[in-house]
């Protein structure tokens, strides 16, 4: 019987599905189940070649119900095939021959002693073999195919017709092929996952504060896109998030700081407003000290004057010491730093020594956390740094949207963030839950040194602030505070000792 035109239809229809199928192991299943339709057969199996032997990873018999493997559960009761030249599908792969046995019981070729006790135990009778070779564009053994007992049209055990031989092998390698470039998308992903590794350990490294902060951000928007895909599946909302764009999320979470590995580590690691500049200001005192009990023995002050001296100098060093690690400065706190900007002693020969220098004068008025205006537009330049560093970043197209949500993290809805003042309509969903995310873990990290951590609802509370200003998106921040609270214990758990750590 020759093959009909709906074959060859058929066979074509087979290979543009395969070129669009992503999964590695519903490729594997397509090769088994397509041979097994074309040829019309009633069992068939898949061998993989791992480790020098081969592996049995798909089988299936039709009259039996038999499938197994076909969801990617392993066959763990099947001992592999050694690649011995005895057993049929071993000396297929080892000579890349097909071979084509009409009947196994008939047949002295090859060693069928396991064919033969499996039909003994289950009370099947195999008969027909079709084993062909699996190999990629570089003729590398991928596997063997071994199709099983070929029927004709009355359900009939008959041999398989050779007109099959180089339908079932195209096929095969046009799976196998796929197979290949699967192989190498998974490699190119491999290395751009190492290379957002390398650099996320790298910016990590470089500050003792908000170490933890990227794998944080990449934490959240995780969560975030696994609940809003949750409510995709009850109906409850249009967006979705599949496995490739969580990962694309979560890459560009990864990457959204990468602009700070050019930022000064002096902006960077400023724990406090001075930044270990205290050791200079404790010595400046204790010389002021020196120069006004010099005033006093010299005449030019009394005692009593001295003494209000060293008394302010320990007030006003007192202030200074509190200021420093301050978060916020009150209008009061803001007010005796002006006025102590103001001091200075005066020596006999008009040399001048003011109790703070400019510079720290400047630190000390800082209205909140530890940088000035000048410290923190350097700081905001990072997301410029970002999108640079990443520009010189080939990313396959599946991942150029990548470059995009990280360099702008710190966009608002309402053009008021940096570094473009973008507005709601130039901003993505996953640009604004990058943001989000970022905020949230900005707001509760336990590593500030220069403020204390929010508790979830109180940052919940900022965000939704946040959101009533036009600057987040409001229906994002829900999702985001019901995703928190959602949170399974396991990943809590995680969390929990990530922090510990």
């Amino acid at each position: 019987m020759g093959l009909e035109h709906e074959d060859f239809e058929k066979i074509l229809n087979i290979g543009i599905r395969l070129t669009k199928e992503k999964d590695r192991h519903r490729i594997l299943c397509a090769i088994l189940e397509n041979a097994m339709e074309i040829t019309n057969c009633d069992a068939g199996t898949l061998y993989l070649y791992e480790e020098g032997v081969l592996a049995f990873r798909i089988m299936k018999t039709l009259s039996r119900g038999i499938s197994r493997g076909t969801n990617g559960e392993p066959i763990t009761d099947m001992p592999p095939v050694p690649m011995k030249e005895e057993n049929v599908c071993a000396y297929t792969a080892i000579h890349r021959e097909i071979v084509n046995i009409p009947d196994v019981y008939n047949s002295s070729c090859f060693d069928f002693s396991g064919p033969k006790q499996y039909d003994a135990l289950t009370g099947y009778h195999t008969r027909s073999q079709l084993v062909i070779p699996l190999e990629d564009n570089e003729e590398e053994l991928l596997g063997v195919l071994q199709l099983i007992n070929a029927l004709d049209e009355k359900g009939n055990v008959i041999s398989f017709d050779p007109q099959y031989h180089i339908i079932i092998r195209s096929l095969g390698s046009m799976a196998a092929i796929e197979l290949t470039n699967r192989a190498y998308m998974e490699e190119l992903k491999a290395q751009l996952y190492s290379f957002v590794e390398a650099f996320t350990t790298a910016l990590d490294e470089r500050t003792p504060y908000n170490a933890s902060h990227t794998r944080n951000v990449e934490k959240y928007v995780g969560i975030m896109a696994d609940h809003i895909a949750r409510m995709h599946r009850e109906g409850k909302c249009d967006e979705d998030f599949d496995a490739e764009r969580k990962e694309r999320l979560k890459l560009a979470a990864l990457l959204h700081d990468i602009g700070k590995m050019v930022v000064p580590l002096g902006i960077m690691n400023r724990a406090t407003r001075l930044a270990g500049g205290m050791e200079r200001v404790d010595a400046r005192f204790a010389l002021l000290k020196s120069f006004y009990e010099i005033d006093m023995l010299r005449g030019r002050i009394t005692e009593e004057a001295y003494e209000r001296q060293k008394k302010d100098l320990d007030a006003e060093l007192a202030l200074i010491h509190k200021i420093d690690g301050m978060g916020y400065l009150s209008d009061e706190e803001y007010e005796r730093v002006c006025r102590l900007a103001e001091k200075k002693h005066v020596k006999e020969d008009g040399t001048v020594t003011p109790y703070i220098t400019e510079k720290e004068k400047e630190y000390l008025m800082i209205r909140r956390g530890t940088l000035t205006e000048a410290d923190r537009k350097e700081m905001e330049n990072h997301v410029v740094m970002t999108e640079k560093i990443l520009g010189k970043v080939h990313f396959h197209k599946n991942f150029a949207s990548i470059k995009r949500w990280a360099s702008s993290h710190h966009e608002y809805l309402d053009g008021s963030g940096y570094p473009e003042h973008l507005t709601g309509k130039e901003l993505e969903p996953e640009t604004r839950i990058l943001s989000i995310a970022d905020i949230y873990d900005a707001l509760t990290a336990a590593d500030r040194p220069y403020k204390n951590p929010m508790t979830r609802d109180e940052a919940v509370l900022v965000l939704r602030n946040m959101a009533a200003e036009g600057k987040l998106d409001a229906k994002l921040v829900e999702w985001f505070a019901e995703a928190l609270a959602e949170e399974r214990p396991e990943d809590k758990k995680r969390s929990a000792l990530h922090k510990e750590l």
